[in-house]
């Protein structure tokens, strides 16, 4: 088949981009239909008059989000719309122009929860799986060890070592659906007569689990550098659950020296850890990433936990644990018969995609559409920085807004919502009451939203805030 695709040179969008937006299009519209052969690159480029590296980009692209599949000597073929995955038919966040006269909701979602699942590799995922499941492996339906598949684990403590500078050994790790079951997992491994110091604000679905399981729980403030030793020294917590490569909701990178004074703390009596929740550490946007608190730890102090939630995507439902061997020991003793929360299945699949490079190439992927979106967002921020202070801006998927005038969090949450645009207020992340004299701020996620929808919700920002 010919395709006469209207390429626009002069526009900023590039040619490979034009391509692909256009057979994406007519893929979702229904005009090109499931088992239609494309052209092939060569073909097309020179139909369109553009290079070939260009189209192949394009249908990279495709192949990719599983719109298009690659047969070996066979072409590109259109996939049927059924086999694609959709969160929802409109993803939260997705700005839907009103009819005149119908009423305004919420156009633009600020929301610091969920990711960009526009750009996930559906192709290569169902490769693998088709992979995993070939020639009826009987094996993958069988119970499998309880900490996890040791192939999987050896392969996440090499991630782990090379890109976190964690230091275990592939026993260490655990495997289970989800840090909620892996911090009930570590209850029964620690024992029921702890008390836990959570940094103020902090990310309030661990403090619901941990409060659940009856742990006593003090917050601790925070300063410019993390939790506040001090504080920590005065509580009668013998845990501390820390986030110091992003703490959130707050942004703050813990620095070394601050690092070196909970390891301090914790080995200063016996039975006392460090939980380190290093939930989105692959997103940095300046300097090098931080390595990981349990790199520094020589005593055995720091209980690591990771999830692929972040980095691939939340419905993978899997978490990982690294326990210091005393911990291990304990939870072989104690809790060794416990199956696996994950099936062999999904555990095969995520191995193959971490060994075979695909987790390496979403991450990069993943991290400059990430840093597009967030420069956006900060270059039409800086148009309040009058009145706002920016901060947390240089890792995550989120930005705060302190407001400098004295407007309340209230005032600024309902404003926007006024406008059309939902945006988060920091206090919702406190575990004890905030101090009222802090200033207003509220959070801004941006990976679920589209460059267009950035640049809407800004603007619809800056007519909320604007002084009368």
């Amino acid at each position: 088949m010919e395709l006469m695709i209207p390429l626009k040179s002069g526009k900023a969008i590039s040619m490979y981009e034009q391509i692909y937006a256009y057979i994406k299009e007519e893929i979702r519209q229904g005009a090109m239909e499931a088992g239609m052969r494309l052209p092939s690159t060569r073909v097309l480029a020179e139909n369109l008059n553009v290079s070939r590296s260009t189209t192949q980009m394009a249908y990279d692209q495709l192949v990719a989000e599983g719109y298009v599949e690659a047969l070996p000597n066979r072409g590109y073929f259109v996939l049927g719309m059924e086999a694609l995955f959709e969160a929802e038919q409109e993803p939260p966040g997705t700005f839907i122009p009103k009819k005149e006269g119908e009423k305004s909701g919420t156009e633009i979602d600020f929301s610091p929860r969920g990711i960009d699942l526009t750009h996930f590799p559906y192709n290569v995922w169902r490769k693998l799986t088709r992979n995993t499941l070939v020639e009826d492996n009987k094996e993958m339906f069988l119970t499998g060890s309880p900490q996890g598949e040791p192939a999987l684990r050896e392969a996440i403590k090499g991630y782990l070592h090379s890109a976190r500078g964690v230091r275990c050994a592939g026993e260490q790790i655990i495997i289970g659906a989800g840090n909620e079951y892996l911090l009930m997992l570590l209850y029964q491994i620690l024992g029921t007569e702890r008390v836990i110091a959570m940094e103020n604000p902090t990310y309030k679905q661990a403090y619901r689990v941990f409060e659940s399981l009856g742990y006593g729980i003090v917050p601790v403030g925070m300063d410019g550098l993390g939790m506040d030793i001090r504080a920590l020294r005065n509580s009668r917590a013998d845990i501390a659950y820390v986030m110091p490569s992003h703490q959130y909701p707050t942004g703050i990178v813990m620095p070394v020296g601050r690092r070196q004074e909970l390891l301090k703390w914790a080995g200063e009596k016996k039975g006392r850890y460090l939980i380190e929740d290093d939930y989105d550490s692959e997103f940095r946007y300046k300097g090098r990433p931080i390595p990981a608190l349990q790199g520094l730890d020589k005593a055995g102090k720091v209980i690591y936990m990771g999830t692929f939630s972040k980095s691939i995507a939340p419905a993978i439902r899997v978490g990982y644990m690294v326990l210091p061997r005393p911990l291990l020991e304990i939870y072989r003793e104690r809790l060794g018969f416990y199956a696996s929360t994950v099936s062999r299945i999904d555990q095969n699949v995520i191995y193959q995609f971490l060994t075979d490079g695909y987790y390496e190439r979403h991450l990069n992927r993943m991290r400059a559409i990430y840093k597009g979106k967030h420069d956006l967002l900060l270059g039409q921020l800086r148009k309040l920085e009058d009145d706002f202070e920016i901060c947390g801006e240089h890792a995550g998927l989120h930005i705060l807004l302190a407001n400098k005038k004295g407007r309340t969090e209230k005032w600024l949450v309902e404003r926007a919502g006024e406008k059309g645009a939902k945006v988060y207020g920091l206090s919702s992340y406190f575990i004890s009451r905030p101090c009222d004299s802090r200033p207003g701020t509220v959070l801004l996620g941006y990976a679920r939203l589209s460059e267009e929808e950035i640049l809407k919700g800004a603007e619809l920002l800056q007519e909320a805030w604007k002084e009368k």
